[in-house]
This record gives structure tokens, C-alpha cells and sequence, in this order.
């Protein structure tokens, strides 16, 4: 059946159901002259068949007749909660707000014992952030089921967002007496107790914690902790002694007494328990890490004495490492405090040492690595790593970098062709747009031209604006004579995004050359030169062969001498000097 013919059928379903209402309206008026029981029996049924009707539509996807024949039932019975709840849901949908809420409340008003309608209108109000009457709607539903446990953590929240701290705590012994205590509605209380200000409630509903939990001593070091923020360390230390007496190596005790040794101002006893707590194989390493970094913040803080950083950072290394995390963490202190690149770059080494899959390590590493041009470095550390971590394209890509910078081609394009066979959705456009791009640039200079550009086709396909591959692309497409007017479009891309760029500028004015265009590509050659930075080369090359071609003999002649004392690599170029004309390259 074609969309046409549904269409139609749809139009005539609606056609049918708006007579329906007409007829139905035109026999209730008819009815009207009977008698009041006879109307009464007839109409109950005339709803019946509207409402089912309405609900019909609705799941069959007919939303505009499902509505008008709801309206018509809830017009015959205006006293049937259920219509006003259904029509509720369609104003809702509309975004007529108003009238959703008439029928919102008309349901639970008509019907105050469905907790379907009451639930429906307090996430309503709710959803107009009315919070005082989704309050009272929610503690009207409360009360008809008493085990809705889920209805009390609305209302906890609800009763937060208007910050009655009172209403919260009565909930929470609501929640209490349907739950049982828990650790979370003591913690919760604790909170709430801490915004009222009210430090002896807070103080109770710890102590009752440490009493319900006499095995746990963490709620003793909790104790202490709030204790010694609060101004009382005696109590404090009383409750860390309990748990070190209990627990000697409790790792939260330790550390909470370092917070009481230096808030009474006991630094030497603070700076042992430090020392003790880093050097400890019992101490966790993500603990060090916390230790150490906040004592790296104090010492910036009172103006950064590296010595005593050193030396804990080193103490806390002489223990055999599980992780690479405490080496990370000296390796970027030694970089914040400005320490030479190799001293940095052995702790990395050590990193990786002990964590051999640490991508960050690796990465870091090789890129304080290539300013040097430490390439054999580079690819020693790559080769690894795409075992470890085979799906990280920056080593595929380094190592193929450091090969074609050692001229090492062949090892370069096998090093590309592994990373991009870990290409996938995830991966990032500009790593994989500059695999192909040197792809394409080295199987351009062995020679095989059609791979190479497939390779570029590829570099653009990710990168669109690859501006490099573009250059290249456009130009290996000029020198070979084919397809001008694409190399034109994708080296016009370059220039236009930099225009001050000399090797995009040569590469245009070129392409014009090519066409034959010689003024235009003249107008370009001179802003190559313009630009240019460092030796002019083939540019110069360009510029003499262009300025031949535009009858400008002498300025060719100067332009070709300064590409012969750049030594250029040309096989025409002493025969134009001689000649004094543009002799064209034969085709390679």
C-alpha cells in the first residue's frame, strides 16, 4: 500500500471519527427528552464507548482523535477522574500548562486514593518548580501508603531545595523508622545538623555512629577529625591514641594525627610521622601521592624549597615501587621546578620501567626526546609500545617520523601501514590525516604515483584542510601535468588559509605556470619571494622560469643564478642560464 493510500485512509479514519462525535452529540440531545434514569443508563454507556475508543486511537498512534473523543467522554461524565488524567498527559504535551494543570488536579481531587494521579501531579508541580505544593501533594501520597520509600527521598530533596532543615530531619526519622538506621541517614543528619549550626546534634549523631560501630574504627577517626576542627584536640588526640592503640599502622589515624601535630604547631613530630608514613611499605601508594602533593603545594606556598622536596621524593622512592605513580609525580616536579631535560627523562625511563604499558610515560618521554633528534631513542621506545598499547596511533606515528627523518623509507612506510590498521571511528582525524599524507609523500618519491595519491585522497578524507598533503598533493599533480584544475582548487585552499606562506605561494603560481596563465602565476611567484625565509631554491627556479615566460629576460637570468648558487638539483637550469630562455624539464 503506497504512503498516498495510508495518507487517504488516515484523513477518512479522521473524517469518520469527528461525524462519530456529531452523531453522538445530536442522540444525547435527543435522549434529553426522555426519561432521567433512561439518560443515565444510556449515557454511562455512550462514555464507555468514547473513553475505550479514545484509548484505542491512542495506541494505534491517532493522538488528534484520541484527544477530541476524550474530550467528548469526559463531556458526557464530567464527574470520571480518569478523563481529566488522560487529557492531562495530551495539554502536557502541548505545553498548555494551564489546562494540564486544571486536569491534573481535577483527577486527584475526583479520585484522591489513586496514587497514580497524585504522583502524576506532584512531578508537575515539580516540573514548575511549584516545590511547596509538590510538597504537600507528596506528603498527601505519603500518608495513604506509608511504605513508599521512594516518596520520602523526593521529599527530602524537595524539602533541601526550600532549605527546611527541620522537614529534612523529621523525613530522615521517617526513613528511619521504615529502614532501620543506616550509616548514610546518620551522615545525612550530620550534614544537615553541620547548615543548621547546630554542633551538639552533630556531635551526638557522631558518638552514635562510634557506639553502633564499636569494630569500625574509622568513625572514631572521624570523631577525632571533626573534634580537632572544631577546636578540640585534646578529645582529638584521645580518639586517634584509641585507634593506633587498636590499629598501630591505621593508615587514617597516621594521617589525621599529622594534621594535629601541625595544627599545635609540633613540626618536628609532624615532619617524622611524614617521613615515617612515605618510607612505610605498608602505606599506600595513592596516600603517598596525596602526602607528597600537598606537601609540594605547602612548600610553593612559603616560596619552594626543592632540596626538602627532593629529599622526601627520593626517600619515598627507596622502597621497590608496584606502580609508576610516585615516578610520575617526581618527574613533574622536576619539570615545575625547571630541572635539566635529562634528569626528567630518567625518571621516566624508570617509570617505564616498572609500568611498561605507561602510554603517558612513553609519550612525555619521546617528545622531550625528539628536539633532539634522538630518532633511534624515539624508535626504541616505540617499538614497544605498540605491544602494550597497539591501539595508541602517536607511536605508530613517531616511529615512522623518526625513520623518514633517518631516511629510512621503507621502514617509515611499514611503520604507517601497522598504525593504519589500527584506524577505527575513535580515532583522531589529524594522526591518521598525517599517516596517509606521509604515505603519500614517500610513495610519491619512490615513484609510485597512483598509491601516492590514494594515500592523500585518504589524508584529506579524514582532514579536509590538511594544508600540508594539500600543498603537496596539488603540487606532485602540477609537475606531472594532470588534472590542473583540481591541483589548482586544493592549492588555492592553502594559500587562502595562509597567504604568507612562500611554499604555498610558489606552488600556486606554478600551477598557473603550468596552465599557461604566466602574468597571473607571476603576481603570485613575487609574493613567494616576498615571504621567503632562508634560501630560495626552487622558488628562485620558478621565479626566473615565470619571468621568462612574461618576456622579462634579465630578472629570469638573476632569479636562475640565485637557484644555481642555492645548488639547486635541476637538470635544465645551466641551459637557461646559457640560453637565456625556459626550457622545460623532461618528464620523469
Amino acid at each position: 500500500m503506497s504512503s498516498k493510500e495510508m495518507s487517504n485512509i488516515e484523513m477518512n479514519n479522521k473524517k469518520i471519527m469527528r461525524t462519530m462525535v456529531v452523531m453522538a452529540m445530536f442522540v444525547i440531545a435527543l435522549l434529553s427528552c426522555l426519561s432521567a434514569k433512561a439518560l443515565s443508563q444510556d449515557s454511562a454507556r455512550s462514555y464507555q464507548y468514547f473513553y475505550l475508543e479514545s484509548i484505542r486511537q491512542q495506541q494505534q498512534g491517532n493522538r488528534s482523535a484520541a484527544f477530541d473523543l476524550m474530550k467528548y467522554a469526559q463531556h458526557l461524565n464530567p464527574m470520571a477522574a480518569e478523563t481529566y488524567f488522560q487529557l492531562s498527559q495530551y495539554y502536557f504535551d502541548m505545553k498548555d500548562n494551564a489546562s494540564a494543570r486544571m486536569c491534573f488536579e481535577k483527577a486527584a481531587e475526583l479520585n484522591p486514593k489513586n496514587s497514580t494521579y497524585q504522583e502524576r501531579l506532584a512531578q508537575f508541580y515539580v516540573s514548575q518548580q511549584e516545590y511547596d505544593k509538590a510538597i504537600g501533594t507528596y506528603e498527601q501520597l505519603y500518608s495513604t501508603n506509608k511504605g513508599r520509600e521512594d516518596v520520602l527521598e523526593i521529599l527530602l530533596r524537595l524539602y533541601g531545595a526550600t532549605n527546611n532543615y527541620a522537614k529534612m530531619i523529621e523525613v530522615l526519622n521517617r526513613m528511619e523508622v521504615l529502614e532501620g538506621g543506616s550509616e548514610q541517614i546518620t551522615l545525612t543528619k550530620m550534614q544537615i545538623y553541620e547548615q543548621m549550626d547546630d554542633k551538639d546534634k552533630v556531635l551526638k549523631e557522631l558518638q552514635s555512629l562510634v557506639d553502633k560501630h564499636p569494630n569500625d574504627l574509622n568513625y572514631r577517626v572521624m570523631l577525632g577529625n571533626w573534634l580537632l576542627q572544631n577546636g578540640k584536640p585534646r578529645l582529638a588526640l584521645k580518639e586517634y591514641k584509641y585507634v593506633m592503640a587498636e590499629e598501630p599502622d591505621n593508615e587514617a589515624a597516621q594521617i589525621s594525627m599529622l594534621d594535629y601535630y601541625r595544627i599545635e604547631g609540633m613540626d618536628a613530630k609532624a615532619e617524622e610521622l611524614l617521613t615515617n608514613l612515605l618510607s612505610s611499605p605498608k602505606t599506600e601508594t595513592s596516600t603517598k601521592v596525596s602526602l607528597l602533593r600537598r606537601a609540594i603545594y605547602e612548600n610553593q606556598q612559603q616560596g619552594g624549597d626543592s632540596i626538602a622536596i627532593l629529599q622526601l621524593l627520593d626517600k619515598t622512592l627507596s622502597q621497590p615501587q608496584k606502580t609508576s605513580d610516585l615516578y610520575m609525580l617526581k618527574a613533574a616536579y622536576l619539570t615545575l621546578i625547571n630541572m635539566p631535560k635529562d634528569s626528567v627523562n630518567s625518571v621516566y625511563e624508570q617509570a617505564i620501567k616498572v609500568e611498561p604499558d605507561n602510554a603517558q610515560a612513553r609519550l612525555i618521554l619521546i617528545q622531550n626526546l625528539w628536539p633532539e633528534e634522538q630518532y633511534d631513542k624515539v624508535i626504541d621506545l616505540c617499538r614497544p609500545a605498540q605491544q602494550y598499547n597497539p591501539d595508541e596511533m602517536a607511536f605508530y606515528y613517531f616511529q615512522g617520523i623518526a625513520y623518514y627523518q633517518q631516511g629510512k623509507h621503507d621502514e617509515a612506510l611499514n611503520t604507517f601501514r601497522k598504525g593504519v590498521a589500527q584506524i577505527n571511528s575513535s580515532s583522531d582525524p589529524r594522526i591518521v590525516s598525517d599517516f596517509y599524507a606521509i604515505m603519500g609523500d614517500i610513495l610519491h618519491d619512490k615513484g609510485l604515483d597512483t598509491e601516492a595519491y590514494a594515500a592523500y585522497d585518504s589524508c584529506l578524507h579524514w582532514k579536509p584542510d590538511n594544508f600540508g598533503a594539500l600543498n603537496n598533493y596539488a603540487y606532485y599533480l602540477s609537475i606531472h601535468g594532470s588534472d590542473l584544475s583540481r591541483a589548482e582548487q586544493m592549492s588555492y585552499k592553502t594559500i587562502k588559509a595562509e597567504p604568507e606562506n612562500s611554499t604555498f605561494l610558489d606552488t600556486f603560481a606554478w600551477i598557473l605556470f603550468m596552465q599557461g596563465r604566466y602574468e597571473e602565476a607571476k603576481i603570485y611567484i613575487d609574493q613567494a619571494v616576498k615571504h621567503l625565509q632562508g634560501d630560495g631554491g626552487v622558488i628562485y627556479e620558478h621565479a626566473g622560469d615565470i619571468y621568462a615566460m612574461t618576456g622579462n629576460t634579465d630578472e629570469a637570468l638573476q632569479y636562475w643564478q640565485k637557484a644555481k648558487d642555492d645548488k639547486v638539483e635541476s637538470p635544465t637550469l645551466d641551459k637557461k642560464i646559457k640560453q637565456r630562455k625556459y626550457i622545460k624539464e623532461p618528464k620523469k
